[in-house]
């Protein structure tokens, strides 16, 4: 079974060496890892190619000009060949070297269509100080509504799954990973597996927390996809979940 990992960077010079690594180091041997760049104008391409020949032909990239991250994703989920997808992204990396292997594991059950877990936040410079846990077990879709969906970082999908459901809407600035869980699992019914383990290390101060009007956005576009597909909420109910985030953070 052979495992795509998809990484979308622009201007990634800072974090991605971090990436690279995490993902050469998986003990699962079929894996193809997918970079497709942006056009990056510091150093990032330069950093790709010093570490293509350790993959020994299992790192594809390209760079050129996207409309955006989901732009990339999408294109990097139209390159993918293997049977099973997830995405990593630039500024991330994998939490342990056996991560991939134990996801491998859940996909010889036929009746599995995806699998999702935990990941972690770490202010960057301090890699051993936890900031935040996000645990996917208490998810179910009857909370998609409040604006819960499994930890996106930690889900790996069929890529027959995308095939059927289609791709990331590029028409959403920062929402378009919600609304891809919102469509899986109310749509298409997903059969997916929680697995408890810590998937993936994050760093702090993504694109949606960045400042308040990222987080309205956000909300904004939470509302816009449970509605596009057919799941009732409103602006105060999808606040709910920053009032549980509280309760996921390290002081």
């Amino acid at each position: 079974m052979k495992i795509s990992i998809i990484t979308a960077t622009y201007n990634s010079e800072s974090t991605l060496s971090d990436t690279l690594s995490s993902v050469l180091k998986q003990t699962y041997p079929n894996i193809e890892y997918l970079i497709i760049d942006g056009a990056s104008t510091d150093g990032t391409i330069a950093l790709i190619d010093s570490y293509e020949p350790l993959f020994n032909g299992k790192l594809k990239w390209i760079s050129e000009k996207d409309q955006g991250i989901y732009d990339a994703m999408n294109k990097g989920l139209r390159m993918a060949t293997g049977d099973v997808i997830g995405i990593l992204n630039s500024d991330d990396y994998f939490t342990s070297t056996d991560i991939i292997e134990k996801i491998a594991t859940h996909f010889k059950d036929e009746e599995i269509d995806a699998v999702y877990g935990d990941i972690h936040f770490i202010k960057d410079g301090k890699p051993n100080k936890c900031t935040r846990y996000y645990s996917s077990e208490r998810f179910s879709p009857r909370w998609l509504r409040f604006g819960f969906i499994p930890a996106h970082p930690s889900f790996y999908a069929r890529r027959s799954v995308y095939e059927r459901a289609g791709y990331y809407k590029t028409d959403y600035k920062i929402g378009a990973d919600f609304e891809m869980m919102v469509r899986l699992f109310k749509r298409y019914n997903l059969r997916a597996k929680y697995l408890k383990m810590d998937f993936v290390t994050m760093r702090t101060g993504g694109t949606s927390t960045r400042n308040i009007n990222s987080r309205l956005t956000l909300l904004q576009e939470d509302v816009r996809a449970c509605k596009e597909n057919g799941v009732y909420t409103n602006l105060l109910l999808t606040c709910i979940k920053y009032l549980y985030k509280v309760f996921e953070l390290k002081w």
